[in-house]
């Protein structure tokens, strides 16, 4: 590679056409944070910023073969793991991963692209859990998916989030980075098995914003490609994703999407990023 070749990340994850979320959201992420990114789709949606019509996988042959061929072209430093529609596909993306062990990597899985659409079957969760977390460098997941991955098949009582991460670090994920929205506040937590790392806090907008997790495992994805540690990744991520989100446009008629952009945009309005407000993320605890 060029000493010139900006750091490249491999994102697997689903087609969105309105830019919001999935392998374009990551894209868009990774160049603003100076990596180049490559993408392998995992399936398409159709969609617009409102709503989500349908969505159709590829074939798991289709996936691994791309990623491959990309693999024996290019030097990746970094996987980020989003959406996948099929346990098939999930089984290839780990079947690929596992043969470069040495390269970080962040899983996002989405099980909801919107009340219509539920990518929760209990197949799909038990591949992610058995298959892909244990290979986790780190895991930016909801409360909700945490506890679905720990108990994937949903027949015994459902553990206590700490059970939960608690887990899922026990089998092999490095880090796990537990995300919480709740009336006002996002409260975000690392874990990794020394306990607890850092919890930070930022005010939550009134808007509906797409592609929040999708944007903030990119960005991590980027940070670590650029090698930085993981807990230091997680902080900075979080203030691109706060910049991007206090700068978030509405394109259409439904939800609003982060302005991956926002520092080329001129602004006197611009927050410092690292902080300089009282809304922007604050860290709660190391």
């Amino acid at each position: 590679m060029a000493s010139n070749t900006p750091p490249i990340v491999l994102t697997f994850g689903l087609s969105d056409p309105t830019g919001g979320a999935g392998l374009q959201a990551d894209l868009m992420t990774l160049a603003s944070m100076g990596c180049h990114g490559v993408s392998v789709l995992t399936g398409y949606t159709v969609r617009d910023s409102a709503s989500c019509d349908e969505v159709t996988g590829l074939d798991p042959e289709v996936v691994a073969t791309q990623a491959r061929m990309l693999l024996e072209d290019m030097p990746i430093a970094a996987f980020k793991v989003g959406a996948a529609t099929r346990a098939e596909v999930v089984s290839a993306i780990a079947e690929v991963v596992a043969d470069y062990d040495d390269i970080p990597l962040i899983l996002a899985p989405d099980f909801t692209l919107d009340d219509e659409h539920v990518l929760a079957a209990d197949e799909l969760r038990e591949a992610i859990a058995d298959l892909l977390a244990p290979q986790t460098t780190l895991l930016v997941a909801d409360t909700s998916a945490l506890l679905a991955l720990a108990q994937p098949d949903g027949d015994a009582e459902a553990p206590s989030l700490d059970a939960a991460i608690s887990h899922l670090l026990s089998q092999g994920c490095e880090y796990i980075l537990s995300t919480e929205t709740g009336t006002h506040r996002l409260v975000n937590t690392l874990y990794s098995e020394d306990g607890q790392l850092r919890q930070d806090m930022w005010d939550r907008g009134q808007q509906r914003i797409m592609g929040i997790t999708d944007t903030l495992g990119a960005a991590i994805a980027a940070l670590l490609a650029n090698g930085q540690e993981p807990a230091e990744a997680v902080r900075e991520a979080q203030e691109y994703l706060f910049q991007a989100t206090q700068a978030a446009f509405r394109p259409g008629m439904g939800a609003y999407l982060p302005d991956r952009f926002f520092w080329a945009r001129s602004s006197e309005d611009e927050v410092p990023l690292g902080g300089g407000t009282d809304a922007s993320p604050g860290e709660a605890r190391h």
